[in-house]
């Protein structure tokens, strides 16, 4: 057996130090936001011990119905619930020798665990870099140089700390597709020779306001490889930046909550910030999730703004010195007006992208959306804080096929009416059995049921004291109202393509079971849990539209020889080392993609591939690794090209301008600049087969 795998110093989480000053505003040292009363897991689960057997045969019933959703009854279940799972294909992990073909869309050599200061991909496959922060896209933009660096440059260049990546098709133009980017954070330590963070210049200042945001670049792949590259100055090329006009719709447009003394209307933003992880809708737009935001405002005065994680004092950045509006004793609102889910359409570069206020406030890590049996979009998010909610969002209204003029416009409304719901979960173990070790309760799973709490719909309010408006901009504070459960940093949420199973990155919490703290729960079971969890969910009746749902943990992180971990019950000899999920994404196969961000093993960060149903169920294989200090983010899996973003390489702590920590990707002597790689198999063939 292999020996555990050595643990690395880190700040929170496996990040730097730097890292969580840039990115978060040092969210993991400051006191935790969710201060609420709310019933741990833990409890409810202690008073649900006579209810257990009551649940489990609700479970049966659900699993029984559901096409797909077969797999959350444990390896322990009665026979009636094995006999669901082989009904719908989805047959308990047989005890033999896998076979070693893999699973189909994972045949590829594992990447070992590494500290390469390059992007490393298994043998046979080749990469490139598609595009890099800086790089001109727009008309007029000038080609990068970082000692001369302008504002209005940035503006038409790529914009930096690339995470959510979509690619979408271009009729009309072969080989071509329309990539799409979020721009969540700026590092001014990495990025300007000789900053001094207690006295940024006005210019450094708007360069990074026009590095933030999202872009639009058209890339063109070369023929016989997976190569991709920008095209520079298409028509569809587009930056939107933290200056850029946005507008507010749903039910909580025009708000008094949402106005300040530059928009009395409530209903015109300028910028979109700390844009984390995102969707790709049906109807061909994309979803952008506004995360950090909070790190940006500065003197944070009320309670509300505390709950968001606000601060009371001067900001990291300072903008606050040249735009009132980042000073909320000036301007309490205005950061209300971010923490939002954003809807573009990159396919009309003259459009208005929207803030969609029906999807409620909080840290948006990401957007999922999947269709109902009647074509009305859900769309699944997570809040990142430790100790924060799962949400869905149901909307009212059905798409309309096909792209003429009326279905387009008819499908931009899809998002601002429905219900608003967030997740209460209960375990079906006594609480005993949960002792922070991670140790499985007697029933061999962590597992049980939950339901959907309703928030708010249209204009009603559901939550007793809350108006409606107050539900949307406050909605963390309607969740800690109606008693939704403590996970550990819910991030990405992604319903499976083939399944309709809901999978969700609970990347870590190390805050968990300390003292005056949520302690261990069945979906949370790990103290001081520095690895984190993916969950599993399937919705009562395979019904996205259902008030309940079936759950059970699918993977528990961590080096595989740590008795704490799960795979979904494969051989753990036979996976690779995991910490710290984020990003999840499908690939055609029904595989889940996993990007991850704070390793906590003694290796860089990276891209895995994981089985979700047949008899592999749980083998987990590593992709790719990225270079030091970098983040796994994106990630696209196409059938024959695979996109990550390779985010904030070189961000180790003491790194600067002067004092690179990585060569990443020009070489020894170039700035260190975030990018976006493409990866495919050397013979042409699909990933994986």
């Amino acid at each position: 057996m292999r020996n555990l795998l050595p643990l690395i110093s880190s700040h929170s989480g496996g990040r730097s130090a730097l890292t969580c000053r840039f990115r978060c505003g040092d969210a993991c040292f400051q006191e935790i936001p969710n201060t609420s009363e709310n019933e741990y897991a833990g409890d409810i689960i202690a008073r649900a011990v006579s209810r257990r057997s009551m649940m489990r045969a609700a479970a049966v019933v659900t699993v029984a119905a559901a096409a797909g959703t077969a797999a959350l009854t444990g390896p322990n279940a009665p026979q009636a619930e094995a006999a669901a799972l082989a009904g719908h294909g989805h047959k308990p992990n047989p005890p033999h020798k896998p076979a070693p073909s893999g699973a189909r869309g994972l045949r590829f050599s594992p990447v070992a665990p590494n500290k390469n200061d390059k992007v490393t991909v298994p043998d046979g496959y080749s990469q490139n870099v598609v595009i890099r922060w800086g790089e001109p896209i727009l008309r007029g933009a000038p080609a990068f140089n970082p000692e001369k660096q302008t504002a209005k440059a940035q503006a038409g260049q790529f914009g930096y700390n690339n995470d959510f990546l979509s690619l979408l098709p271009l009729r009309g133009e072969r080989g071509r597709q329309v990539l799409v980017a979020n721009h969540e954070y700026t590092d001014e330590i990495l990025m300007f020779r000789g900053y001094d963070p207690a006295n940024p210049t006005r210019e450094q200042v708007e360069i990074a306001w026009a590095a933030h945001g999202l872009s639009v670049v058209v890339v063109q792949e070369e023929s016989r490889t997976g190569k991709l590259g920008a095209v520079s100055r298409h028509p569809l090329n587009r930056r939107l930046t933290a200056t850029s006009e946005f507008r507010v719709t749903g039910p909580a447009a025009g708000s008094d909550l949402l106005r300040t003394s530059a928009d009395r209307t409530g209903s015109r933003v300028l910028g979109t910030l700390n844009n984390c992880a995102g969707g790709t809708t049906p109807w061909g737009t994309t979803l952008h999730g506004e995360e950090n935001f909070n790190q940006y405002f500065a003197n944070g005065t009320t309670a509300e703004h505390k709950r968001y994680g606000i601060g009371t004092g001067a900001t990291e950045r300072k903008w606050e010195r040249f735009d009132r509006r980042f000073d909320l004793a000036k301007e309490p609102n205005e950061a209300n007006r971010f923490g939002w889910v954003v809807e573009l359409d990159p396919y009309d570069p003259d459009s208005t992208p929207r803030k969609r206020t029906a999807l409620g406030r909080f840290k948006h890590e990401a957007a999922e959306p999947r269709l109902t049996s009647d074509g009305r979009p859900v769309v699944y998010m997570g809040d990142d804080e430790r100790f924060d909610y799962l949400y869905k969002f149901v909307s009212s209204k059905r798409m309309k096929k096909g792209t003429s003029r009326a279905a387009r416009e008819h499908n931009l409304t899809l998002l601002d009416e429905g219900t608003l719901y967030v997740a209460r979960l209960t375990g079906d173990s006594p609480a005993s059995e949960i002792d922070g070790s991670g140790k499985h309760p007697d029933d061999g799973e962590f597992d049980g049921s939950g339901v959907w709490i309703p928030l708010a719909t249209g204009t009603t309010s559901h939550v007793p004291g809350m108006t409606a408006d107050e539900v949307y901009v406050y909605t963390r504070l309607a969740g800690d109202k109606v008693g939704a459960t403590k996970m550990d940093r819910p991030e990405d949420v992604e319903p499976s393509p083939r399944t309709g199973r809901v999978y969700v990155a609970l990347t870590n919490n190390t805050d968990r079971g300390k003292e005056g703290k949520a302690p261990a729960d069945e979906a949370n079971p790990r103290n001081l849990n520095k690895h984190g969890q993916i969950l599993e969910l399937a919705e009562n009746w395979d019904d996205p539209t259902s008030d309940g749902f079936a759950w059970r943990l699918f993977l528990v992180a961590g080096d595989p020889n740590d008795p704490s971990t799960y795979f979904a019950g494969f051989p753990k000899d036979r996976v690779s080392p995991i910490s710290c999920p984020d990003n999840v994404a499908f690939d055609d196969h029904g595989n889940l993609w996993i990007s991850t961000d704070g390793n906590q093993l003694g290796s860089h960060d990276g891209l895995f591939g994981v089985a979700t149903h047949g008899d592999r169920r749980g083998e987990l294989k590593q992709f790719l690794t990225v270079p030091a200090g970098a983040e796994t983010c994106g990630p696209v899996i196409q059938d024959r090209r695979v996109l990550v973003a390779v985010q904030h390489p070189g961000e180790v702590d003491g790194a600067s301008v002067e004092k690179p920590a990585s060569t990443w990707p020009d070489g020894p002597g170039k700035i260190v600049r975030p990018s976006v790689v493409a990866v495919w198999r050397k013979d042409g063939r699909d990933i994986g087969v």
